[in-house]
């Protein structure tokens, strides 16, 4: 079976994702390619989407909310002009794209951004993919706009059945739902003891460990999180992870040199391992990205969620912290008092972990490929 996945470059999430279920249909004998749409239509379009993304939702937040919300309640008509952008973009690019797309033959399109299946739903619509069966993912807990509006597309991949209701009230029907959860690689789906992690990383298992990431950029500021830590008398681990960004790596290894105390800082940049720090902490603290939030969940590790992105990294601060997996640190809830109190409440702690379990769906991957591969047999 011919499997073609289609990303697009805003956010690392995506892509992610479609390297997870594209090893797994590979591991089972299917052959994968997986492109970005945009980058054979135009690199300028691509970097566009990429940067804007990145610019709007770090600098421009009051907006890039306002602008979320218009489109979630149908109001982007008025106030929102992306969709019409992208729409226009998609027609203009259709038929070259088609000629790409040609060249694979696929048997399966499965497309990880909304933007990827408005394209495969105007290829749908013009009758250039003719009878090739097509998959969307949804990489956040909620159903990002526009996925409603793709009724070509046959499937869409939720990250919870806990989502159903809102996505038939979204518009989208129930029997295209596939609740199977967000992909994410095998490897966070493999027990792995908290001795055997810590062994790895040579820290000692029976300390309070806490694993501090900030999304593949790196934004999040670790050193004042670190001095608020550091003060509030546990004796933790602090594994300190800056992705790409070198100047947070530098600040965060200058704070691990000058700091004296019960804590241990280990800094580290961008990370091939996260599973194995995941595997031997207590909690992580991190931005709600729907990746990092299902590793996490996969991994049964509480969760600390710090500056949310507007629009979809908030609604996956209401599922989760509605549904009792995680905590929001604001400004009257700082994160040395969350952690603080999440330690010294073993029942909070042991409630946590047991709805993760309940909700999260670490075989996600392996679902969905399954899925497909059925289509190979009929």
């Amino acid at each position: 079976m011919r499997v073609l996945i289609l990303s697009v470059t805003a956010g690392f999430g995506h892509h992610a994702t479609a390297k997870a279920i594209g090893d797994m249909l590979t591991s089972k004998g299917a052959e994968v390619h997986t492109l970005d749409v945009y980058a054979y239509i135009s690199n300028l379009v691509k970097e566009t989407i990429d940067k804007g993304y990145l610019f709007s939702s770090k600098h421009m937040q009051t907006l890039y909310r306002l602008v979320y919300q218009l489109a979630e309640n149908g109001g982007s008509g008025y106030f929102n002009a992306a969709p019409s952008i992208i729409n226009i973009i998609n027609a203009l690019g259709a038929s070259k794209f088609a000629k790409v797309l040609s060249g694979y033959a696929p048997d399966v399109i499965i497309c990880t951004h909304v933007f990827a299946a408005q394209m495969v739903d105007e290829l749908k619509k013009r009758k250039k993919l003719a009878d090739i069966k097509t998959v969307g993912i949804v990489t956040d807990y909620t159903l990002h706009p526009f996925w409603e509006d793709v009724p070509r597309v046959q499937y869409v991949v939720t990250a919870s059945e806990l989502l159903t209701y809102r996505c038939v009230q979204r518009g989208l029907p129930a029997e295209r739902i596939l609740p199977f959860g967000i992909p994410v690689h095998p490897k966070f789906n493999q027990h792995l003891s908290r001795e055997d992690a810590a062994a790895q990383l040579d820290i000692d298992p029976s300390r309070p460990t806490i694993l501090l990431m900030g999304g593949s950029m790196g934004h999040a500021d670790h050193v004042k999180t670190l001095e608020k830590l550091t003060v509030i008398g546990l004796p933790l681990q602090l594994l300190v992870v800056c992705g790409n960004n070198k100047k947070l790596l530098l600040r965060v290894e200058q704070f691990a040199a000058r700091y004296e105390g019960c804590c241990t800082v280990k800094p580290y940049g961008f990370v091939h391992n996260v599973e194995v720090m995941m595997s031997a902490s207590d909690c992580i603290v991190s931005k709600p990205g729907g990746l990092t939030v299902s590793e996490a969940l996969a991994k049964n590790l509480p969760m600390l969620l710090v500056d949310p992105i507007p629009g979809h990294e908030e609604r996956n601060v209401d599922f989760l912290v509605n549904n009792g997996m995680a905590a929001l640190i604001t400004k009257y809830f700082p994160i040395d008092e969350a952690v603080y109190e999440l330690f010294h409440n073993p029942v909070r702690l042991k409630s946590v972990r047991e709805m993760m379990k309940a909700i999260a769906h670490p075989d996600a991957t392996e679902r969905l490929a399954d899925f497909v591969l059925q289509w190979k047999e009929n």
